[in-house]
């Protein structure tokens, strides 16, 4: 369980020195917003559907990243997303609509072609954000991301760079529930799961923030102006990912209409 704690998909090489990795990581956070509200006010399934295959799609030709590591990364939450359908087609307000024919019933719950509809459109979407969120970890370095939310939209380096700190402090977790689980098998307790691990977990934490932020004071972080390690500036990558992201909206919302 711990080492599930603390597994992530860390972006490969290859991909971070292709068109979306030299990509400013300010430019696919607002293609990747443009495509979550473009998703919001849509009821079609096609629309989440193209984004999905798109965001796959761009992987192994505008990222570097191979389909089988996008389905990895997609995989744990197709479970997810098929809860969230047969949730809200179960539920669906249109099922207790006596007036639509009904096309299933399962026990108690009588399903209509508008109420699986909602909960495809549902699901559809969660699958469309999993596979952006996907393709935007695969091709962003965290420390770049911070580079550029400090340089180029001006964020405080003190919130983005601790952002960043606590964010590569997640893995560091799995090692702290195994040292706790360690400690008490040595004082002969059982190192299972227990209330009392999750004590020492939050103890831990507090004390990784507190040491955090005195380093982040004793670096004068938020005390004035600072000079940067690492340069983000606008490229032709930026410009081309934009425009390609913002089309690909426009299409399928055009789909939409069809």
């Amino acid at each position: 369980m711990s080492g599930m704690i603390g597994q992530r998909l860390v972006p490969e090489q290859g991909a971070l020195d292709s068109v979306l990795g030299r990509t400013s990581p300010l430019v696919k956070l607002g293609v990747a917003t443009a495509w979550l509200f473009g998703l919001m006010f849509v009821v079609d399934i096609r629309v989440p559907l193209v984004l999905a295959g798109l965001a796959i799609l761009a992987g192994p030709l505008l990222g570097n990243v191979s389909l089988g590591r996008m389905f990895l990364g997609v995989a744990p939450l197709w479970a997810a997303a098929l809860g969230i359908v047969v949730f809200n087609t179960l539920f669906a307000a249109a099922n207790n609509d006596p007036n639509l024919p009904a096309i299933a019933q399962i026990g108690p719950w009588r399903i209509t072609q508008a109420g699986l509809t909602a909960g495809l459109a549902v699901g559809s979407r969660v699958f469309a954000i999993v596979a952006v969120g996907i393709l935007f970890g695969q091709t962003t370095d965290a420390t770049r991301l911070a580079d550029s939310l400090v340089q180029q939209s001006r964020l405080s380096p003190r919130f983005a760079y601790g952002a960043l700190a606590a964010y590569q402090a997640v893995p560091r977790f799995a090692d702290d529930i195994v040292t706790l689980r360690q400690a008490r098998r040595i004082r002969g307790l059982r190192g299972g799961w227990h209330p009392r691990i999750l004590v020492g977990l939050l103890v831990q934490a507090i004390r990784h923030g507190d040491r955090l932020a005195l380093a982040m004071d004793a670096r004068a972080f938020g005390s004035g102006p600072r000079t940067a390690y690492r340069i983000v500036s606008w490229g032709t990558p930026d410009l081309v990912v934009a425009v390609l992201g913002l089309a690909s909206l426009a299409a399928a919302l055009l789909v939409s209409r069809l």
